[in-house]
C-alpha cells in the first residue's frame, strides 16, 4: 500500500471514528458551550486573558523542541569540526533561546495560575448569583415539589466548585489542542504514520474515561433523593433548628444509624464503580504505553539507518512522549466536562424553569389607592399533586379600610386564600378582583406590593434588630424613626432598647455576638418589620400564635389603629381575638359556612357560636 494510500484510507477510519463519537459527543459539546458562555458572562477580559495565555502555553512546546533539535543539530555539527567558532556561536545562541523559551513558560504559568484563580472566584460568585435569581423567581410550589428539591439541592451543592472544576477544564482542553496540534506538525513531518499510530493506541483510554463519565452521570441521577436524605438527616444532627428534641428523645442514635445506612450505600456503590473503572483504565494506558514505545522503536530504526538526524531522533522522542501526554490529559479534559454535564445539565433544568403565573401582555396599572377593594368570585383552589381541594367556591369581598377576620380548625383553608391574594398561586377555578380588575392583569411585583403582613411560620432572621425590621420596606435605607415607631406599634421598642447594642444589636445565636429572644419576641420583631410596609392591605397570620395573654390583649385592643387606614386580614383560630372586626368568615373544611359580626354569628348558634363557647369554657 502506498502511503497515499495508507493516508486515505488512515483518514476514513478516522472519519468513521469522529462520526461516531460526535452522537456520544453531543452532551460534551452542550457542556463545553454552556461552560464557556458561563465563563463569558462572569468575566469577558479575565476570559480573554485566559485564552491569549493558554495559546501561548500551547504553543511554547513546539518552539522549545524545535530550539532543541537545533541544538542538538549543532552541537553534532560541532563535535565534527572541534575549532569551528561559528558551531560555538550556535550552540550558544540555541542554549540563550532556550533560557528565555524557559523564563517565558515560568511567567506564562505564574500569570495563567493567578488568572486561574481569580477567575475562578468570579466564576463561582456568578454562578451563585444564577442560582438565587432563579430560587427566588420560581413559584412557591416549586418549593413543595420533591423533584424541584433533588434539583436545587444539587445546584446548590456544586455550585461552590464545578465552576472552576468547568473553567479548568475548558482552559486545559484548549491548551492540549494547541500543543497536540504544534506537536503534529514535527510528527508529521518526521514520518506521516506516527499519527494514526498515536491515536489509535489512546482511543481506548478516550472512550474508557467517556464510559466513566456517562456511568457517574447516571449513577448520581438515580441517587439524588438518598443523598438528599443523608444531608437531611446530618443537618437534623448538626444544626440548631432540632437540637431540643435529639436531645429531649434521645434521637442522636437512631439518626446516626440512618445517616450511616445511607452513606454505607452511597459508598459501597461508588467504591465498586471505581475498582471496574481502575481496571479498564489501566488496561487502556498499557495499549497506550506500548504505541508510544512502538513508534519510539520505528523512529530509532530510521536514525540507525540514516534516515533521520539524532537532532531528529531526540525531538522525535520528546514529541512523542509529549503528544502521549497530551493526548491523555486531552481525553481527562473531556472526561471532567463530561462528569461536569450532571452539573450543567442540572443547572439547565432549574435554570429553565418557568412560572406557572402568566404574566399579563398589556399589565393594567395597580390602583393607589385601592377604591372599590377585594372581591373573592367563585374562587377555588388545589394544591398542585394534591388530591384534597384546600379551599372551594370562595365568594366575598372586602371594602376598603375594612377589617375582617377568618377563622377555623387548622387545615379549613384559611391561609391558602392569603398566598392567593398575594399571587404566590394562582386559583383553580374563579377570578380574584380589585377594583373591578382581574389580579392576574396587574404586574405581580405591584401586587404583593402591596401587601404586607405576618404569617404564622414568619422567619427569624439572624440580622441586626434595626435590619430585621427594614427588611419590610425594599432596601435597607430606612429612617430610625420609622423603624422604632413600628416596634413600638409591635410593642418590641422597649426590649430592644434593653439589648447590649440597642437596634444594632445582632438577633439570634447563629452568628458571634448575637442575642436570643423569646419566641413572642420574635413574633413582636416580624409584626413590626409588617407594620413598616406602607402597604394597602395588611394580613395577620396568626399573629400572636406565641405571645403571652397580656401581650395579646395589648395588640388587639389596638388593632385598629395598627390596621388604620387599610385592609385588614386577621387569620385566627382563637375566636377570642378576633370580636372587633367588622366581618368574620368562618372557613370550615375549605368552605365559608357562615360570616357576620361576632354578635350575629353568636345569634345564629352555628359553627362560630359552638367553637366560640366550647373554647370560652376553657377559661371560665
Amino acid at each position: 500500500m502506498s502511503p497515499h494510500d495508507a493516508v486515505l484510507t488512515g483518514g476514513l477510519v478516522l472519519q468513521l471514528f469522529l462520526n461516531s463519537m460526535m452522537k456520544r459527543l453531543g452532551p460534551f459539546l452542550l457542556t463545553v458551550r454552556r461552560a464557556l458562555s458561563f465563563v463569558w458572562q462572569s468575566s469577558p477580559r479575565l476570559a480573554v486573558a485566559s485564552v491569549v495565555v493558554r495559546i501561548l502555553q500551547g504553543l511554547l512546546p513546539l518552539v522549545m523542541l524545535y530550539l532543541t533539535k537545533l541544538l542538538i543539530d549543532a552541537v553534532t555539527e560541532g563535535l565534527k569540526t572541534p575549532t569551528d567558532d561559528a558551531s560555538l556561536t550556535r550552540i550558544i545562541s540555541m542554549l540563550a533561546g532556550l533560557a528565555g523559551v524557559a523564563g517565558i513558560s515560568a511567567m506564562l504559568g505564574v500569570a495563567a495560575g493567578l488568572i486561574s484563580k481569580i477567575q475562578s472566584q468570579v466564576v463561582t460568585d456568578h454562578m451563585y448569583a444564577l442560582l438565587q435569581a432563579k430560587s427566588v423567581e420560581v413559584d412557591l410550589e416549586y418549593y413543595e415539589n420533591a423533584q424541584y428539591q433533588d434539583t436545587l439541592h444539587h445546584a446548590q451543592q456544586e455550585a461552590p466548585y464545578r465552576p472552576t472544576a468547568i473553567l479548568n477544564a475548558v482552559l486545559q482542553l484548549g491548551q492540549n489542542t494547541i500543543s497536540l496540534l504544534s506537536m503534529g506538525v514535527i510528527l508529521w513531518w518526521l514520518h506521516w504514520g506516527i499519527i494514526p499510530a498515536l491515536i489509535a493506541t489512546a482511543i481506548p483510554y478516550f472512550l474508557v474515561r467517556l464510559q466513566q463519565s456517562n456511568t457517574l452521570y447516571v449513577w448520581e441521577r438515580t441517587r439524588i433523593p438518598l443523598e438528599r436524605k443523608a444531608w437531611y438527616v446530618n443537618a437534623l444532627l448538626t444544626q440548631a433548628t432540632a437540637a431540643k428534641e435529639v436531645r429531649l428523645f434521645d434521637l442522636g442514635p437512631s439518626l446516626r444509624e440512618w445517616f450511616q445506612d445511607a452513606r454505607l450505600v452511597l459508598r459501597q456503590e461508588r467504591i465498586s464503580l471505581e475498582r471496574r473503572w481502575a481496571i479498564k483504565t489501566l488496561v487502556a494506558q498499557l495499549i497506550g504505553v506500548a504505541g508510544v514505545f512502538g513508534v519510539c522503536s520505528f523512529v530509532a530504526v530510521r536514525t540507525f539507518y540514516g534516515l533521520l538526524t539524532l537532532g531528529d531522533l531526540v525531538i522525535c522522542f520528546q514529541a512523542v512522549q509529549r503528544a502521549s501526554g497530551f493526548l491523555e490529559g486531552f481525553g481527562h479534559s473531556v472526561s471532567n466536562l463530561y462528569e461536569s454535564n450532571l452539573f450543567l445539565t442540572t443547572l439547565g433544568e432549574f435554570l429553565g424553569i418557568q412560572s406557572r403565573l402568566p404574566t399579563p401582555a398589556k399589565p393594567r396599572a395597580f390602583p393607589r389607592p385601592i377604591t372599590q377593594g377585594v372581591v373573592f368570585d367563585h374562587v377555588s383552589f388545589q394544591y398542585p399533586h394534591e388530591e384534597r381541594v384546600a379551599i372551594r367556591d370562595f365568594t366575598f369581598s372586602i371594602k376598603p379600610g375594612e377589617h375582617v377576620a377568618f377563622v377555623g380548625a387548622n387545615g379549613a383553608g384559611k391561609t391558602t386564600l392569603v398566598k392567593l391574594l398575594c399571587r404566590l398561586y394562582d386559583p383553580s377555578e374563579g377570578h380574584i378582583f380589585i377594583d373591578g380588575v382581574d389580579l392576574r392583569d396587574y404586574p405581580i411585583t405591584e401586587v404583593r406590593g402591596a401587601v404586607s403582613g405576618i404569617y404564622q411560620d414568619f422567619v427569624k432572621f439572624q440580622l441586626s434588630a434595626k435590619e430585621n425590621i427594614a427588611l419590610g420596606v425594599r432596601g435597607l435605607a430606612v429612617d430610625d424613626a420609622a423603624v422604632a415607631q413600628a416596634a413600638k406599634q409591635a410593642g418590641i421598642h422597649e426590649v430592644i432598647q434593653r439589648l447590649p447594642q440597642g437596634y444594632e444589636t445582632l438577633l439570634g445565636k447563629l452568628f458571634d455576638g448575637g442575642h436570643e429572644l423569646s419566641i413572642g419576641e420574635w413574633q413582636k420583631v416580624a409584626l413590626a418589620r409588617a407594620l413598616l410596609r406602607n402597604s394597602q392591605l395588611l394580613v395577620l397570620d396568626e399573629p400572636t400564635s406565641a405571645m403571652d395573654a397580656k401581650a395579646e390583649a395589648e395588640l388587639f385592643e389596638r388593632f385598629h389603629e395598627l390596621a388604620h387606614g387599610r385592609m385588614a386580614i386577621l387569620i385566627s383560630h382563637r375566636l377570642s381575638t378576633v370580636k372587633m372586626v367588622d366581618r368574620i368568615f368562618v372557613v370550615d373544611q375549605g368552605h365559608i359556612v357562615e360570616q357576620g359580626t361576632h354578635d350575629s354569628l353568636m345569634r345564629q348558634q352555628g359553627l362560630y357560636a359552638s367553637l366560640f363557647l366550647t373554647q370560652a369554657q376553657h377559661y371560665q
